[in-house]
């Protein structure tokens, strides 16, 4: 965009002078995360670290554009004699960064971003919702070594691919943390790894695929009155200990001694809650940590399940929305590809951030029922008319964002169900026999999920 274009959009709009964007992400904040892992910031270097940061950020948010384009874009380069870096010098520089920065700059906000919003509770409790994503990379031979390819019997990926796995809030959709590897990772793996961020006085829902009992009990036991529910495996054997009310037991599960012998603290059996309910002419069972009936009633838990989607959403919103359906990753070296990753998730709390603070001017109005594309664009359309001029410093013009939120509302919620098909190859000459598409299952969902069952304490 050229700078007069900038400036009559600037008109236009008649964005309002902000001070800085310090109050969204601060610079002490990125400064600190450099001086922890031994990156030095030296003011005569065409590319200061600093500034990368933001740059790493900016291969998010302006996903048409390439890192040298971006940088000479957004005026990150220091002056000197030549205003324009090659490839090779951005390439040297984020090597320099590193992706441990990155990662630690997406920690530092994400836990101050959290602490600041005032998410609503369900009776006490904060809802978190936990599920994996894969994401494609570049094929080239250092990518290849690192990542696995997802294969069947007709084919195998053509693409290098990573895993990851994250905890979101779901009335925002804020990332609290994540954990990525290889494809070959298995997801209840790389969930473990998020015990440790587990908040107090959270219930996360988890998708039947993370059923293991020894993770269960390790999200259960972390905190205080952290609770977790999820649909109850087929074929899972237990004792009912006591009926609770109406299709509502307390049961007893044993654990395997398989799962004992990787944790060695795993009791013999596990008290947990069933609840049966018949939606839509299909019988479903969920099965949670929250046995107090009296604290948690049954009439609105198996709903709750229903917001579990929301991460869904959210992992569309960052990956259609955000980055424009250019799904394939842009780096061509393991630790690049794990920088970018953690830039691509501090880009889209970064955006959600923002809505958090549109929906506060919104009487009765939560963040989720804002427009993510519409929102975004609007964002990112003012990120490219605010150049940085030093580093460490952030742009000095933002969106007004009380006047602006209204225009985000999404109207109403819309519903869907429809089977889930497996798609298929036209023509599959490795495997004839599948030529047919079946029907796996029915699901439904909402679009947007709406609150209650959320009240704010």
């Amino acid at each position: 965009m050229e700078l007069s274009e900038a400036l009559a959009r600037t008109s236009i709009n008649r964005l309002t002078e902000f001070s800085s964007l310090s109050d969204v992400l601060e610079p002490d904040v990125i400064q600190s995360c450099l001086d922890s892992n031994g990156v030095a910031t030296l003011r005569k270097r065409k590319l200061p670290m600093d500034a990368m940061v933001w740059a790493v950020i900016g291969m998010s948010l302006f996903r048409t554009e390439s890192v040298r384009q971006l940088i000479n874009k957004l005026d990150i380069v220091l002056p000197q004699e030549v205003d324009y870096v090659a490839r090779s010098v951005v390439t040297q520089a984020r090597k320099k960064l590193g992706s441990a920065v990155v990662r630690d700059v997406f920690h530092q906000s994400a836990n101050t971003w959290h602490e600041r919003a005032e998410h609503p509770q369900w009776c006490g409790l904060n809802l978190y919702g936990v599920d994996g994503v894969v994401w494609r990379t570049p094929d080239t031979k250092e990518n290849s070594a690192q990542f696995a390819r997802t294969a069947n019997k007709a084919y195998e990926a053509g693409y290098p691919q990573v895993r990851m796995v994250c905890m979101m809030e779901l009335s925002s959709h804020l990332i609290l943390d994540s954990a990525f590897d290889s494809v070959a990772e298995n997801e209840m793996n790389l969930a473990a790894k998020l015990v440790d961020k587990v908040p107090d006085n959270s219930l996360t829902t988890f998708d039947k695929g993370f059923y293991s009992l020894g993770l269960l009990y390790d999200w259960q036991q972390k905190g205080h009155n952290t609770h977790w529910l999820l649909p109850l495996k087929k074929g899972t054997q237990f004792e009912e200990v006591r009926s609770l009310g109406k299709q509502d037991k307390l049961i007893r599960i044993k654990t395997t001694p398989q799962s004992r012998k990787k944790r060695p603290y795993l009791p013999d059996v596990i008290e947990a809650r069933l609840l049966t309910r018949q939606v839509k002419g299909k019988t479903i069972q969920i099965l949670t940590s929250m046995t107090d009936c009296m604290a948690y009633p049954s009439s609105e838990i198996v709903d709750l399940y229903a917001h579990r989607w929301e991460i869904e959403l959210g992992y569309r919103e960052m990956k259609q929305y955000m980055l424009e359906s250019r799904f394939t990753l842009r780096s061509n070296l393991p630790e690049l590809i794990n920088q970018e990753l953690w830039g691509v998730l501090l880009a889209y709390n970064l955006i959600r951030y923002k809505m958090i603070l549109m929906a506060k001017s919104l009487n009765g109005v939560f963040p989720n029922q804002l427009s993510f594309r519409d929102a975004s664009s609007h964002i990112i359309h003012t990120l490219t008319m605010m150049p940085i001029y030093a580093p460490g410093n952030v742009p000095r013009i933002v969106l007004d964002i009380e006047r602006n939120a209204a225009q985000f509302k999404l109207e109403g919620k819309r519903e869907r169900s429809y089977p889930r098909c497996l798609r298929y190859l036209k023509t599959d000459t490795l495997s004839p026999k599948v030529n047919m598409p079946f029907t796996l299952s029915e699901r439904h969902y909402p679009m947007t999920c709406v609150y209650p069952p959320f009240r704010v304490n």
